[in-house]
């Protein structure tokens, strides 16, 4: 299916006033054209941020400044989303993801130290260690959707979105009637609430039908099972970071999944939702610095 780049964010016309703006490159790499934010001090060990489904880099705007001191952080637009190109449409799975994003990784030259990411961007970035794609010392999961979804929806949500995915008018239509309003009830639906910048930032984008059609086509083609048979494969230091309100993925299932892992733990983080790390960024990365501290990958201050 050919994509009418007239339906993409444009960086002029939607970017004019992006978060960080100044802080914004586009590196080609893998045959993309990628929207890369990078913060902080060239030499310092690397971050990678990855954001989850239907969101852009814009989703680090109040975290990423926050650990720009100890860390070079780098947060790019996922292929599809936000001002980065799609990919081709058979290459939207979980493992074409995981070797789009390593190929990012690849051009820019850089070895991360650790690698965290929001949602589906955690399973793109547990596939990526499990696949020797990149070696960190820490991957940590903010939400992540590292499991199936429970019961018959593990099996329905998929089909639905390749169906919506697959009609040409779907995303179009999604795009007409992505007002304020119901932009604010699909993230209040994931148990968080957002300011009115954040959420304007996620109207623009789903005001745009080729942002909308990344979103469906990464869900269209997501297979969590093998992955989550492959989790005991992880050896990464992982720290899974759950909001104790999240109503996307249940905080119950990383403590399910934490007994999988060979080197895990939880951190709970209650009164916060699915986008824990938009809601409360300074509390969701003093957890990400401590357990850098402790592993030893920045010191300590003082």
């Amino acid at each position: 299916m050919s994509v009418d780049t007239r339906d993409r964010p444009d960086w002029e016309r939607d970017g004019h006033d992006w978060p960080h703006r100044a802080a914004s490159r586009f590196v080609t790499a893998g045959g993309l054209s990628w929207h890369v934010q990078e913060f902080g001090p060239a030499d310092a060990p690397v971050l990678l941020l990855l954001h989850g489904t239907g969101a852009a880099n814009h989703s680090w705007r109040g975290f990423a400044p926050l650990l720009a001191g100890p860390f070079r952080v780098i947060a790019p637009d996922l292929p599809g989303h936000g001002f980065t190109d799609p990919l081709p449409d058979g290459t939207l799975s979980l493992p074409g993801m995981a070797k789009a994003v390593s190929a990012l990784v690849q051009g820019l030259g850089v070895a991360p130290a650790i690698v965290a990411g929001h949602s589906a961007g955690a399973a793109i970035l547990a596939r990526m260690c499990l696949d020797g794609m990149v070696a960190p010392r820490l991957f940590a999961a903010f939400n992540g959707a590292l499991a199936p979804l429970p019961g018959a929806a593990s099996f329905l949500f998929p089909s639905m979105a390749r169906l919506l995915f697959l009609n040409p008018f779907t995303p179009r239509l999604f795009a007409w009637t992505a007002d304020s309003a119901a932009v604010r009830r699909l993230i209040e639906g994931t148990g968080s609430r957002l300011d009115p910048v954040g959420l304007d930032l996620y109207r623009r984008l789903f005001a745009r039908a080729g942002h909308v059609r990344g979103a469906l086509g990464m869900m269209a083609n997501w297979d969590l099972d093998r992955l989550h048979r492959d989790l005991p494969r992880l050896a990464t230091r992982t720290l899974l970071i759950v909001g104790g309100d999240d109503k996307a993925i249940s905080p119950d299932t990383a403590f399910t999944l934490v007994k999988r892992l060979p080197d895990a733990r939880v951190k709970l983080v209650r009164g916060l939702g699915h986008l824990a790390h938009e809601e409360a960024p300074e509390r969701v990365a003093e957890i990400l610095l401590e357990e850098a501290r402790g592993l030893g990958i920045v010191s300590a201050p003082g």
